[in-house]
């Protein structure tokens, strides 16, 4: 398992990946699912929360996010109206409970920050859900030190997300590290600048939701 103190000296900024590299996906979504529920129940009294819940949890670990929603109209025929609902809730929705970072990436940004190095969150993705996942997470602090770049909002601007993120900063290539989740996406930038994936600094435990259903 890596540490800050592996990290080269001469880099001046970590970048972070937002999904699966400063806390798991996972928690942010199943608090989604967990309140659509409670919504559904509220509104049609069927089906009752805790069953959608944890059939929406089982799905989505076994099979992904992709398709979800028609998996829970085919099991409890929920109404499709209720679609937009569901989509909206993930770029909105106001979480029951922080997200927390994983201890490793903690403990990481405050001793690369200590050591004078810069703290950039450049993330992918639908901005307003990436910021409103920013927006939930238990800082301990750091987000006074933190600057967030989307790569979507910049490219639609007509910026190379990189490029931008270097010149507003005053940064060279080789003095930036980005830590990402390890997916093709993420690789994208492999060939410009140094890149190590999350899981190297993180142990297998750590990986583990932290969010909890009723149902667990």
């Amino acid at each position: 398992m890596l540490t800050y103190a592996d990290i080269d000296v001469s880099k001046k900024a970590l970048l972070f990946e937002v999904d699966d590299v400063l806390f798991p996906k996972k928690d942010y979504l199943l608090q989604v699912y967990y309140l659509f529920a409670h919504l559904l129940e509220y509104t049609e009294a069927v089906p009752p929360a805790g069953e959608l819940t944890g059939f929406m949890k089982t799905a989505y670990e076994h099979h992904g996010e992709a398709g979800l929603f028609d998996r829970a109209v085919e099991a409890f025929g929920v109404d499709t109206k209720y679609r937009v609902q569901f989509e909206r809730m993930h770029k909105t929705a106001r979480l029951p409970a922080k997200l927390l970072l994983y201890q490793a990436m903690l403990d990481l940004m405050r001793q690369a920050s200590a050591h004078g190095k810069q703290l950039l969150v450049f993330t992918d993705g639908d901005p307003a859900m990436q910021l409103n996942k920013l927006r939930h997470v238990e800082w301990n602090g750091l987000d006074q030190l933190v600057k967030v770049y989307f790569k979507e909002e910049l490219r639609a601007k007509g910026h190379a997300p990189l490029d931008y993120l270097l010149e507003e900063n005053g940064l060279q290539m080789n003095e930036v590290l980005y830590i990402h989740a390890g997916d093709t996406a993420d690789l994208a930038i492999a060939k410009d600048v140094d890149c190590l994936a999350a899981g190297r600094f993180l142990e297998s435990t750590a990986k583990l939701s932290t969010f909890h259903t009723d149902n667990e």
